[in-house]
């Protein structure tokens, strides 16, 4: 036996929390765990043990988009039972993420990274996305919501908690396909402002503004928040934004924040969080979103009540997001035969792991997700019990 199998038999002896099988190059197949296999991890070619030791995230993500290694089964419940094994080495990759070079974000730095993940076509993520293009975790107020259902009652439900009044100003940073600026206009008749890095967003944000009949009430900018000089909202809301700001860049976007807001205004920052600091992986940052990071709740505090601002709510979103991401690995898959004729097999296999990695990592708990709602000094707009953010 060649050492590369010894040491695969002796990792995947105990990698996953489940009962599973390995089959291995060369035919043989080794039983994992007590009781029947729920799941069979085939390796299709040899992958030298030494990339493993060096970086499992990136080289097993690697092998299962060239097909070195492929699974017979559910991909989510593969990985969420390596995630639930807490015992293994994988379940919390947090010493892997020292091997991440982090490069600072800087603003050409951060349309470069957006253009790589938001602008491989409008017609792709319309097709597994729901009617309203929303491009982040939604909030299901019942198990059978939709995911459209769902993603509306996000944006209603951010847009409760920032308290809004008519002929307000509201600037949403990372602004995405337009929902939130377009229902807040129509709903709460303020004057919304999004501002986006992608340029395929920003062209169908306009053609949405224009058909919507929201021109003077809903602007869209092209350019990264940083730029944004001489202006000032009352309203300053980003979903799902932060986590492109890079390591060591939060400090940066709260005092951002704390010059475009009004002083008495309201912000809800809606991100991804890490248990710990130091989270993303490998595999994520290279091909998923490069220069990614995300914050862990610590740091977010630690920074946000460093600055003028008053913190008051904290939600966790975690459960709503592993949903959202099953809904959209699903779909992804419906999708297939309309996707494949624009992408190829590595590029599908490589968004398949990740819909359905993210899945796995939200409900297991290794990730989360936050709603921060504070206010720039010490205001009374907001209502004294958290009643008005469920009352329809």
């Amino acid at each position: 036996m060649n050492t590369d199998k010894m040491f695969y038999k002796a990792l995947f002896k105990n990698l996953f929390f489940d009962p599973c099988d390995v089959k291995y190059w060369d035919g043989e197949v080794q039983h994992c765990g007590d009781g029947k296999a729920k799941f069979t991890i085939l390796f299709n070619e040899e992958i030298p043990k030494g990339d493993v030791i060096k970086d499992p995230f990136l080289t097993l993500g690697e092998g299962y988009m060239t097909k070195k290694i492929d699974i017979d089964g559910d991909v989510q419940e593969v990985i969420e039972s390596l995630y639930n094994n807490k015992e293994s080495f994988m379940s919390n990759g947090h010493k892997y993420q020292k091997l991440i070079k982090f490069i600072p974000n800087s603003i050409k730095k951060s349309k470069s990274d957006i253009k790589y993940h938001y602008d491989i076509g409008n017609d792709f993520y319309k097709l597994w996305l729901d009617n309203t293009m929303t491009y982040s975790c939604g909030y299901f107020k019942s198990e059978n919501d939709s995911l459209e259902q769902a993603q509306k009652n996000k944006v209603e439900h951010i847009l409760k908690k920032l308290c809004l009044k008519e002929n307000q100003t509201l600037l949403d940073i990372g602004c995405g396909w337009g929902e939130l600026i377009t229902t807040a206009a129509k709903k709460y008749n303020v004057h919304a402002v999004g501002v986006t890095l992608s340029e395929e967003q920003y062209e169908a944000d306009k053609e949405r503004i224009k058909k919507e009949g929201l021109e003077g009430k809903v602007e869209v900018i092209l350019e990264d928040y940083r730029e944004i000089k001489n202006r000032t909202f009352d309203r300053v809301v980003s979903v799902g934004m932060v986590e492109h700001v890079g390591k060591g860049r939060i400090d940066e976007y709260f005092t951002d924040v704390d010059k475009l807001l009004n002083k008495g205004g309201i912000s809800l920052l809606h991100c991804i969080t890490g248990v710990k600091e130091g989270g993303t992986n490998s595999w994520i940052n290279k091909y998923i979103f490069p220069g990614g990071y995300l914050q862990s709740v610590r740091e977010i505090i630690e920074s946000l009540t460093g600055h003028s601002f008053y913190l008051v709510d904290v939600e966790s979103l975690r459960r709503h997001y592993g949903r959202t991401l099953e809904h959209w690995a699903r779909n992804f898959e419906n999708a297939l035969p309309e996707i494949e004729k624009m992408k190829d097999e590595t590029f599908i296999r490589m968004w398949r792991l990740y819909l359905n990695a993210c899945a796995a990592s939200f409900n297991c708990g290794n990730i989360d997700i936050h709603q921060f709602l504070f206010t720039k000094g010490i205001t009374n707009d907001i209502p004294w019990t958290r009643e008005y953010m469920y009352t329809d």
